[in-house]
């Protein structure tokens, strides 16, 4: 059986240069690497993964808890963070919480239990102080836990700007927000925050009703819809939500109701995730959350945060938004 010695004769290359190549670490040339690849495949030699997890004490395991992940929004996230994840040799493990607190509790002393090297916490239904006694790196997604943790997040208050500006120079004088759960300290709800200030400083009436995370999907959505605005949606010209499956779902409603998007009722949603780039009738007005990029800044994040252990390198990121235009405003 071949060995990391042979392959390196068999290249022409030193036993370091393979070993660079197989952990993706140092500058390695286009064909260095090449033959390093070829003289692996002819060898049929494959590095022993858990040799060397237990030679460094790491499994190059990462795990992802997300609300949902057949939320379009969720599912291309993790998408690009297994794609960067890969790219460094790191492997994922995805845990559903929806949005229960035990469960996201559960998945935690899982992950820790099965020694992943680190978290990515798209899931917040947890208080700050149950994270305290967590000892390995985490980087969340739009929410503040503590100084230990960095966070990654869309630039959230300019989104609610972006939103509500365009709202209002489209000639809207009375605003609702269909807000996310504003109980929790998250980043999202700085989209809030933006909506009533811009609101006050135009002096436009507004209103914002509080949705819940308890469910992701179209069918909840459509029925919270039907049961906490339907009765008051004719008072308002203008919505602002917070995603694109509430915005599209308040659409078929007010079509459904007679009301005329965007001539009556103009509506703006958030994410511009792959659910909001196939609809062609109507082309959703939103807020488009650079979902690539965050994919790729959550995991290199934390790969940086396992791989230099140095709390000195925690940087938190916020990447920039911007509106896309479409047909219901």
């Amino acid at each position: 059986m071949a060995n990391i010695k042979d392959v390196a004769k068999h290249a022409g290359v030193s036993v370091t240069t393979v070993s660079r190549v197989m952990n993706n670490r140092g500058y390695i040339g286009k064909e260095t690497r090449k033959k390093v690849e070829d003289a692996m495949a002819e060898m049929n030699y494959f590095p022993n993964q858990i040799a060397r997890a237990l030679q460094k004490s790491q499994s190059y395991i990462l795990g992802v808890i997300v609300p949902d992940s057949n939320h379009p929004f969720f599912s291309e996230l993790i998408k690009y963070i297994e794609m960067y994840a890969n790219e460094q040799n790191y492997k994922i493990l995805i845990c559903n919480s929806l949005d229960q607190p035990e469960k996201e509790s559960h998945y935690i002393s899982m992950l820790r239990e099965n020694r992943v090297d680190g978290i990515i916490m798209c899931s917040h239904t947890l208080d700050v102080e149950d994270y305290k006694s967590v000892n390995f790196p985490i980087v969340t997604f739009d929410r503040i836990l503590s100084e230990r943790f960095p966070y990654v997040a869309s630039d959230n208050y300019r989104g609610g700007e972006l939103a509500t500006t365009h709202l209002i120079e489209s000639g809207c004088e009375r605003l609702l927000h269909i807000s996310g759960p504003l109980k929790l300290d998250l980043l999202a709800n700085r989209r809030a925050d933006a909506f009533k200030l811009t609101c006050m400083r135009h002096n436009v009436e507004h209103e914002i009703i509080e949705g819940t995370n308890d469910n992701l999907t179209f069918e909840y959505f459509s029925e919270f819809i039907q049961s906490e605005i339907s009765g008051s949606l004719s008072s308002f010209d203008g919505v602002f939500c917070s995603n694109d499956i509430v915005a599209y779902a308040l659409y078929l409603h007010a079509v459904e109701r007679g009301i005329k998007v965007p001539e009556q009722l103009k509506i703006v949603g958030y994410d511009y995730h792959s659910f909001t780039r196939m609809l062609q009738t109507p082309k959703l007005t939103t807020i488009k959350q650079p979902v690539t990029r965050i994919g790729k800044v959550l995991s290199s994040t934390l790969i940086n945060l396992i791989e230099t252990d140095d709390e000195d390198t925690i940087n938190n990121t916020i990447v920039d938004v911007i509106l896309i235009k479409g047909h219901t405003t």
